[in-house]
């Protein structure tokens, strides 16, 4: 077929489109925060299962039922559940009974539940996840972070990064737990990203002894400040490992609706930087 177009107007359009994908593939390079260097991150280059030497699967609860009357098994090393793939991770509930695993505990259905525990925990920094979450009523999908398995919980910490749920897809949630809001739902925010469960967009949070402060897209919607009255309400002075999570139902999820299934979360990357020495 011939073009109707001369050589040369096709090499130009051809440069230009080349400039345009360098363009956006830069433009989705950040760069570490002023005064700061990447310390971890992981990209999900290659293809198969999670990187083993940055993750663990959690899977304690499996046979007693998990926390917040959730109904999810957490399957382990399974690429129906968890897989890297074109540069993403994928983690996909389904709806099944796994029972030929030895920790079944009667749910009906699949997800995974990944955690850098025993492999990287850390105080401070600003964390980036840029992701796309699951649309369909009764998923729950968290990045969030806890203090160590030493000290009970919630008197550890717990910082929420990003909470949704399918029943609000456009509502995005950063919360902390401390011994001090013990009995409560903790202390928050919340922001609506229109588009949270149809295109990526990149989750944050900034650590510092003073403050913690969580948004989406570099908008702040949340500040917790360091009160200064000791571990009670600031136990945010010790490593935290971070957790990735999609659950269904639960008190926070509530109903489901079936016909989602197999629903999925994708992440594009997570990076955490930390302040230069």
């Amino acid at each position: 077929m011939t073009s109707k177009f001369p050589v040369s107007t096709r090499l130009l359009s051809t440069m230009v489109l080349l400039l345009f994908v360098s363009a956006v593939a830069h433009a989705q390079q950040t760069t570490p925060p002023a005064g700061y260097k990447l310390v971890w991150s992981d990209e999900f280059n290659g293809a198969g299962l999670p990187d083993a030497k940055k993750w663990v699967y959690d899977t304690e609860a499996n046979k007693t039922g998990w926390y917040n009357n959730e109904l999810q098994y957490y399957a382990v090393k399974r690429l129906q559940n968890s897989k890297v793939e074109n540069g993403k991770l994928i983690i996909t509930a389904r709806k099944e009974q796994l029972k030929s695993a030895s920790d079944y505990g009667g749910q009906n259905y699949t997800s995974a539940r990944l955690i850098t525990r025993g492999k990287a925990s850390w105080t401070y920094g600003v964390y980036e996840v840029r992701a796309r979450l699951p649309c369909g009523l009764g998923t729950w999908p968290a990045f969030w972070m806890l203090g160590p398995d030493t000290i009970p919980w919630p008197d550890n910490g717990e910082i929420d990064i990003m909470e949704q749920v399918g029943k609000a897809p456009s509502e995005i949630t950063g919360t902390i737990h401390t011994k001090a809001t013990a009995g409560t739902f903790g202390i928050g925010g919340k922001t609506f990203v229109r588009d949270a469960c149809r295109r990526f967009h990149t989750y944050t949070m900034t650590w510092t002894s003073k403050a913690i402060t969580i948004g989406v897209d570099q908008q702040t919607f949340f500040t917790y400040k360091n009160p200064g009255k000791g571990k009670a309400s600031w136990p945010f002075d010790t490593p935290h490992y971070l957790l990735i999570n999609l659950a269904i139902g639960g008190d926070m999820a509530g109903k489901i609706d079936n016909k989602i299934f197999p629903v999925s979360m994708d992440i594009d990357y997570i990076r955490i930087y930390q302040k230069k020495s």
